[in-house]
């Protein structure tokens, strides 16, 4: 048996530094215990091995032997299939499916907007930041019955969100007194 010392990892993740995206994959790699090389990536300059690897040359990418994967869903998804224990997503189709439309309303109601808020004009930053502070506060009630987004368990839904949570100073939304659970 080897030692932990002379493990090599046999996934590498190009992470962006600030990116939420590749956050939620590396909060994901930390649940399952990943020994994975992390190659941090400044956006303004990019590895050339991320543009040979990835068509899109975004970040997060992965490289798991001979499989190359992005898209933090995607790539999310494949590490909780291919290392499922601890199980991030639930077990049953109806609870999966539903776990995947919350993924997909994060991605499209909330990430989607945070470009704005790092770059957009004051008021689309604004409306954005409203989207985002009145979203969490609806879902914010879930956390008044149950430790997690989805039940008791920590799951791939919570890593999605973590990120953002993380993020709100930076990210200037204050949540009101209502939302107090979530945090």
């Amino acid at each position: 048996m080897a030692s932990p010392i002379n493990r090599k990892p046999i996934m590498t993740l190009y992470s962006g530094v600030n990116d939420p995206y590749s956050h939620c994959t590396r909060i994901v790699l930390f649940e399952k215990d990943v020994e994975c090389r992390i190659v941090e990536v400044d956006p303004n300059k990019k590895p050339r091995e991320l543009a040979d690897l990835n068509p899109y040359n975004q970040v997060p990418t992965i490289v798991d032997r001979d499989l190359v994967l992005y898209d933090s869903l995607i790539i999310n998804e494949y590490l909780d299939e291919r290392l499922p224990h601890p199980p991030l997503m639930p077990v049953d189709p109806v609870s999966r499916g539903k776990a995947r439309l919350m993924l997909m309303r994060f991605d499209r109601d909330w990430y989607s907007l945070l470009p704005t808020i790092t770059g957009g004009e004051r008021r689309a930053v604004t409306r954005a930041r409203n989207t985002i502070k009145d979203g969490l506060t609806v879902i914010s009630q879930l956390f008044k019955e149950q430790p997690y987004v989805i039940g008791d368990e920590f799951s791939l839904v919570d890593c999605c969100l973590a990120p953002i949570l993380w993020r709100l100073d930076y990210y200037g939304i204050n949540l009101p007194r209502q939302a107090k659970a979530i945090m």
